[in-house]
């Protein structure tokens, strides 16, 4: 269980969790709370998912920008 639980945390700091929120799914699945744990991630991936697209507007607005310049550029 131990390891499994290290690899939950790796695996949280990897996609950038704060450590309070891999500690509140640590002692969720420390006590054994599979759906409040399953329900915790899914919030937490649907931050990721929300952080994910604002990234992506950024990109297609910089891309706006990109073509419009070298659009004035070929004039």
């Amino acid at each position: 269980m131990e390891m499994e639980l290290k690899a939950m945390f790796d695996n949280l700091a990897d996609v950038g969790c704060t450590k309070h929120d891999a500690e509140i799914a640590g002692e969720l699945y420390k006590n054994g709370q599979a759906d409040e744990l399953i329900r915790f991630l899914k919030k937490c991936r649907c931050s990721l998912m929300d952080e994910m697209h604002e990234s992506q507007r950024k990109v297609d607005r910089m891309d706006f920008l990109i073509r419009r310049v070298e659009r004035k550029a070929a004039k």
